[in-house]
Parts: C-alpha cells; structure tokens; sequence
C-alpha cells in the first residue's frame, strides 16, 4: 500500500479497526442533540466537516493512498461530480450529495480490503493543535472581504430546490462569475450548513473552527513529503499559520478561511504540494490522478490560483535540472498534472473571461488598475510595469527572515526543498520584478490577482529549510539566535497588512532585490560548483529554532485577538426575519448597492446591485451602470420604471443611506431604518 507521504513509514503509528470509518457520522449523530449555538455549533460544524472527509477517505484507500491530502482532494473530486448532476438536471445540493456519498460506497469494498488504516500519534497531535487553533478563532470571528457574496452563494445552494450555474449569481439578469463560475467550494461549505442544521451565515462565521484542524494536517503532510520529516513538517505547519494567522493580528485572513480564496491557499494548495512531493518520491498512477484532481479543485475553485502555483512550480521544475539532473520526469509528468485540468477550465472559462474588463484590459482598464493599486505598482508606462519590491517584506518578520534565508538552500542543493526554494522564490521574483515580464502574466490573470503572486511564494519553506542549514551550521546555538532574530525582526519589521496597502513596517526594497540576487548567485554557483558542502540537520533543534523565531510573531497576533475593525455587519436580525416572512424564494428586490450586498447573504434573493467592488465587471453584469443607476433613483426618488425593468417587485430602502425617501406604493415593512414597498 503506498502512503500519501512518507510520515506514515516514520514509525510510531497505529492501525485503526473498522469501526473508525464509523466515528464520523456518530460524531454528527450526537452533535445534533446539541443546540446550534456555541459549543454545540462548533461540535456540529466539526463533526460534519469530517463527514464530508469520508467518502474521499474511502475513494483514496481504494487508490492505496492514506493522509488528509488524498482524502479531501477525492472528496472534492466525488463533490464536483455530484454538483456537475445537479446542474445537468437542474437538482438540489441534495443530489449533489447522494451522488458524493455513492462514490465513496462504490468504493468503499476497496478500501476495506488490505490492511486497516493507519494513523500516527503525531498526526493526532497536529490535530490537536489545529482543533485549539480553530476553537480560538472563535474569538475574532467576523464577515470580512467579500464574504457576503460568498455566503449568497452558499444560501442559495442550500436553500434552492432547483439549482443551475446561473441560478446562483446576485443578479437575476447577470452572467457568471469567471472566477467562481463553478461554485465547487460554495456546495462544500452548503453541505457542512446541511449535515449541521447550521444556518449558511454560522458556517460562513465559525467555519475557521472546524476548518483550521484540516488545513494543520494538509500543511503538516506538505512539509513531511518535502523535507522526509515530521519535525520539519510541524515546523512547516507553524510558520504557515504564524504567517496567515498571527502576523497581521485578529485572526488574520485565517478569519476568513471559509471563503474560496483562502480556502482555495490553505487548504487545496498544501494539498495539492503534498500529493506532488509525494509523487515526485514515489511516482504511481493514484498519486499523479490525485495531483490532477487536486489542481483542478484549486482551478474550480479559485481559477488565478493555478497559474500562481505553475509559476512556482516551473521555477522549481528547472532549479531541479539544475542542480541534481534528476526527478525530471515525475516533477515534469506532475507539473502537467497540474497544468492540464487547468487548461481545461481555463477554456470552459474563456467566453466569460473574454466579457471581462480586467482579462487583456485596454488602455482604459489598466489606467484605472494603475489607480487603483498605486502603492503596489511601479509603473513606467502603459505596458511597462511590475510590482513593488517592497512587497516581498510585506508579510513582516517572516517574510523578511525568508529573504535573508533563501542562499542558504545552496547548502542543500541536493535536497528536494532547496530547489523548490530557490526554483520557487526565483520564478516569483523574475515575473513580478521584471517590468517586461509582469504585464504579460497580468494580461493572462488580471492585475488585481497577479499581484498576489508575492503571496504564493514559498516562504514558509525558505523558512524552514534555512532552519534545516543554520541547525547544522550552529548546533544548539541556532535557538537563542532564532529567539533573538525573532524579537529583533518583529519589533522592527511587523508587517504591513491594512488595506490599501501602505508601505511603513514591512521590509525595504532593497532586501528584495539584494536577496534576489544573491539566490540567483547561488543558484548559479550550485551548479558551477559541484563540490559544495552539504549543511543539513534534521530533527528537534530545527523545528525548535522556528518555533523560537515565531514566539514573537504569536505574542503579537495573539495580543490583537479581536474581530478586526474591518469587520462588515450584517442586516440585523429581526429587518431579516421581517422580509424572509414576505418575499419569496428567488425575488427580485431593488434598493441601493450597499443594502443589496447585504440582502442577498441574509435571504436566496435577487437584487439590482451591489457594490461594483464585490461583482465581476462582465458585459452582462454591468456593476459601475447598475450602481450609478440605483444611486440615481434614490436620489431622483425616481421613476419607478427603473426598478420595474430589472423585473422587481420590491423596493427596498434603507432611510440612514437614502434619506426618508417616500414613494406611493403599499408599504409591507417598515422599522425605524428599513422600508420595503411593494411595486404594482
């Protein structure tokens, strides 16, 4: 039986008997005596997070593949099946999952042949860890980014009995959205708010809390199958979270894990790089499918993200024929792996990215991306731009300690996780530094996504790996050395996290480009210079240097643990309550942008607008025409033909952004704030 990475062959595991596949849906059983309010809420949420892990479970046992990698990857793989019949027959998120749990039944006499599964103590331990984690997250709970849409998106699966692709967007009128047009993370999350008898909006909130424990065990299994150790792995682990989690203070964008962006980073990327490293080790067919699916679930679900991750992935592709000559063709065979299912979205995606101001802008459209990120841009002309190097040191103190550790991996040239950094880091750095290469990479992705390529960045790994070499260099004395380079690079260098981005407490540009080439250099040298020493050491002192380099970072993030101010409020309780009793399942409702944003998370409706910010600005939408024209009708007051041509038969207005505005029409609510007329 192969294993998904190496950790299980590490030792120290224990084999499970079969009522363990039981444990799950037990679990579910008995959380639903528990209300769905607090605890009980989390024990819902948790238990039905691991229901949903069960039939990709059974899929990869049946493939001979164990760890969380493979079984969240074939969940979402049996997933997409079942949504892909529930829009071909117009059906609800309830086909979808009958048709998710006969693949893993059709499986499931597989899987029980062989020997039983296997679990390690460390496993459970990263579990533990990641089920603290998440239950502190508890704390800083909010809405931010564009979690109202994402929560319309989930409300409606939930709550529609007949569902099609384009039965799920905010406007009745609209087109797809390129970059969710297949809502593959959207009926994960609906089916956790179906097993847990949550309503969407808690899953959407605490979904962090049953989430986080995954994504510790995908990021533990990445760094495992890189690096061949588990100490390395927990180290991985910490960083990644330190990085996401702490650094920026209130949860981070930890806060929002739930929401497809950041699920598609933390919890589908470590998947995806720990079936990729392990195939590399130990090509298979069942690890190179589980690539593929892998990549086509990051494709679904947050498409930019793919062509961020080839970039990485080519850089470490050719340090690797650089430096050792060898793993060529499983690393090639992967990175097509990666590719194809990319290509193939990006193609189904091609009409709609075509209606997009954003996919190959114009003049007009880049000079308005030019405003809009000026303080992200370095631009020196229409079609001569890059981003600023200064982003690199965005992340604070380990962002900065990545720069400074990255020539290191020269000292490990041989091992897989210094041409991952030096590939990695390098490819990243070249398409985002290089004012001739960057516009090219932004017409295919967009500006707005291209620049989150600093984001993708193998950082944490630098990170790690540079633990590996300074653990070998200095021994026990690593340890006071990372405590203290953590204090000094925390106090000086937090990080800049707010939006719009301001560069003040990140790291100087300079360092970006000093680090830039330096690991050039000794990407160079590496491969001139064959008789290099090899500096490695493996084991606790390691992983205990990083954990002493990230005491700092936590201290900080921990001391900021509220919901950030950033945080959107939602339509209060009771107005939703009032308007779920008087309009339907799929009406229409006209009213400002803002209030619109709001209605659709609260209630499976339709709206008129919502701000352009959080719409894709597509031919059929139109976001900047429907703004300005509901803008215009509550300040005219005015004519009532303008909501009747977006087919409403509501008016909705809010009186704190409208002003008391009153037209001759039957009113069906009204509290001190909220009117809602019905329109004849």
């Amino acid at each position: 039986m192969s294993a998904i990475t190496a950790e299980l062959r590490l030792g120290r595991v224990r084999s499970l008997p079969f009522a363990w596949w039981l444990v799950a849906p037990a679990l579910l059983g008995l959380s639903r005596l528990f209300p769905a309010t607090g605890a009980g809420l989390g024990f819902r949420l948790i238990a039905a997070t691991a229901c949903l892990l069960l039939p990709g479970a059974l899929i990869a046992r049946a493939l001979g593949l164990e760890g969380a990698a493979p079984a969240f990857t074939w969940s979402l793989a049996a997933l997409f099946l079942g949504m892909a019949v529930m829009f071909a027959v117009n059906g609800s998120i309830v086909l979808a999952a009958a048709v998710m749990g006969a693949a893993g039944l059709a499986a499931a006499p597989f899987a029980f042949r062989g020997e039983a599964p296997r679990v390690s103590v460390w496993t459970v331990g990263v579990l533990a860890l990641g089920l603290a984690a998440g239950i502190a997250m508890w704390w800083v709970a909010a809405y931010g980014g564009d979690s109202f849409f994402h929560l319309g998106r989930v409300r409606k699966l939930v709550d529609f009995g007949s569902i099609s692709l384009r039965s799920l967007d905010e406007y009745r009128d609209g087109g797809l959205h390129p970059g969710y047009a297949f809502p593959l993370f959207h009926g994960f999350l609906a089916l956790v708010s179906k097993l847990a008898g949550a309503d969407p909006d808690q899953v959407i909130l605490h979904g962090p809390t049953a989430l986080l424990p995954l994504s510790f065990a995908l990021t533990y299994e990445s760094g495992v199958a890189l690096f061949r150790s588990r100490w390395a792995g927990v180290a991985t682990m910490l960083g990644s979270f330190a990085l996401l989690g702490l650094a920026p203070g209130h949860g981070g964008s930890v806060v929002s894990l739930p929401l497809a962006a950041n699920a598609s980073r933390m919890l589908i990327l470590p998947a995806l790089l720990a079936l990729l490293f392990a195939y590399t080790r130990e090509p298979s067919w069942p690890l190179l499918a589980s690539v593929a699916a892998s990549a086509g679930a990051m494709t679904l679900t947050h498409p930019p993200h793919s062509a961020l991750v080839l970039v990485v992935l080519g850089g470490f592709l050719v340090a690797r024929a650089l430096l050792v000559r060898s793993d060529l063709v499983p690393i090639g065979a992967a990175l097509l792996a990666v590719a194809v299912p990319t290509g193939a979205v990006a193609l189904w995606l091609r009409p709609i990215l075509h209606e997009t101001a954003a996919h190959n802008p114009g003049a007009k459209e880049l000079r308005h991306a030019f405003a809009s990120y000026p303080t992200e841009l370095d631009v020196f002309g229409l079609h001569s731009y890059r981003l600023k190097p200064e982003l690199f040191g965005r992340g604070g103190a380990i962002a900065v300690a990545a720069l400074v550790l990255l020539p290191l991996a020269l000292f490990a040239r041989r091992r897989l996780w210094a041409a991952l950094a030096l590939g990695g880091m390098l490819a990243v750095l070249a398409v985002s530094l290089l004012s001739f290469v960057f516009p090219h990479f932004a017409d295919v992705v967009s500006i707005s996504q291209a620049r989150r390529l600093v984001g993708f960045s193998p950082r944490v790994l630098v990170l790690v790996g540079g633990a590996l070499v300074l653990a070998r260099l200095l021994g026990p004395v690593v340890l006071p050395v990372a405590l203290a380079a953590g204090i000094v690079l925390q106090w000086r260098v937090p990080g800049d996290f707010g939006s719009p981005y301001r560069h003040a407490h990140g790291g100087p540009a300079w360092l970006t480009w000093i680090s830039f080439a330096v690991a050039g250099a000794a990407l160079l040298a590496a491969v001139v210079v064959r008789r290099l020493p090899r500096l490695e050491r493996d084991g606790p002192i390691a992983a205990a240097a990083v954990a002493l380099f990230l005491i700092p970072v936590a201290v900080h993030g921990y001391s900021e643990w509220s919901p950030p101010p950033t945080a959107r409020s939602p339509l209060p309780g009771p107005v939703v309550r009032a308007l779920e009793h008087r309009l339907s399942e799929r009406a229409v409702v006209f009213t400002d942008p803002q209030t619109g944003y709001e209605l659709v998370a609260a209630l499976p409706v339709y709206v008129n607008a919502t701000p352009a910010v959080h719409s894709s600005d597509t031919k059929a939408n139109h976001p900047g025409r429907r703004d300005r024209e509901a803008l215009r009708f509550f300040h005219d007051g005015g004519p009532l033909s303008v909501p009747r041509r977006y087919g409403a038969h509501w008016l909705l207005v809010d009186r704190v952004l409208e002003g008391d505005k009153r037209f001759r029409l039957q009113q069906a609510y009204a509290d001190g704030r909220y009117v809602l007329y019905r329109l004849r």
